[in-house]
């Protein structure tokens, strides 16, 4: 991907508050505001344009990031229709500052972008069924690269819904990791925002003793991956059904071995060196 000159002006002077991000030789324009700034969001004369929305907040039943994707020739008409739903507490919008955004394009937009979100998984979709918008040629090369700008500023704005799980390695200090445990075998890697746990990766079914007593916390977690099914029981051992985010390696390679671990040291390449040691030859 190529660098990027990104502006975000804010104009309360609150990055909590209300956010313009613009790119450098892009025609679009992004605007994100807290549920809270609705009001003084809808006077802006961007609401009043053709664009796509992200209402974003936390799904009530499994706790898990939600995300409303939409799309309107007056996107501050279509936001006042939402108000009934509860679960969201940001707004982020697009819009193209020279109005050329027609209804074929915004529709083939929020096609894309649930097809894109759906296939992440980062987030429970409210909305899932996409518009199947045609566009000719030249028109669908232009809003790919609409897509790519939305693409950037999304993850700027606080949402991470279109950015993968996993990512593709890349240079020579990007390794994928195993953590074994009686003959169960985990592979994963190193996130932006933590640690991933590859699909397919096996976990003990059995809790150690100490983690019923002093972990909570991995006890509750591995209940929530249950119950979800993100791990799925096999037997004596259960398996993980999608990669799956962890906020550390130690989070991760505790719930693979049932109970408190020191994820630097049980994370290893293929070789056996371990995650500390690649870390401190960083």
């Amino acid at each position: 991907m190529a660098g990027a000159k990104i502006t975000i002006f804010l104009p309360n002077g609150n990055a909590q508050s209300l956010r313009i991000a613009e790119l450098s030789n892009w025609t679009g324009k992004a605007v994100a505001a807290p549920r809270t700034d609705l009001a003084a969001l809808q006077e802006r004369e961007e609401l009043s344009q053709a664009g796509v929305y992200f209402l974003v907040g936390t799904d009530p039943d499994t706790g898990k990031p939600s995300a409303y994707i939409g799309e309107g020739e007056d996107v501050g008409k279509r936001l006042r229709q939402h108000r009934d739903k509860e679960f969201w507490v940001q707004v982020i919008l697009f819009v193209s500052k020279d109005e050329n955004l027609t209804k074929a394009h915004i529709r083939y937009l929020e096609g894309r972008l649930i097809e894109e979100a759906s296939s992440v998984g980062r987030y429970v979709l409210v909305n899932d069924q996409t518009s199947g918008a045609k566009l000719p040629e030249a028109d669908r090369e232009d809003m790919e690269v609409f897509l790519e700008r939305i693409r950037q500023l999304l993850p700027l704005l606080g949402c991470d819904l279109l950015v993968p799980v996993v990512q593709v390695a890349k240079g020579k200090d990007c390794h994928e990791l195993v953590c074994t445990i009686k003959g169960l075998v985990a592979h994963g890697q190193r996130t932006a925002q933590g640690f991933v746990v590859l699909k397919g990766s096996e976990a003990s079914a059995l809790l150690r003793p100490s983690a019923q007593v002093r972990a909570a916390w991995i006890i509750s977690l591995r209940d929530k991956l249950l119950k979800t099914q993100i791990l799925i029981e096999e037997g004596e051992r259960l398996r993980f059904a999608q990669d799956y985010e962890f906020s550390s390696p130690s989070a991760a390679a505790a719930i693979i071995h049932g109970g408190h671990a020191n994820g630097l040291t049980a994370w290893r390449t293929s070789e056996g060196k371990t995650l500390k040691a690649l870390e401190a030859a960083v």
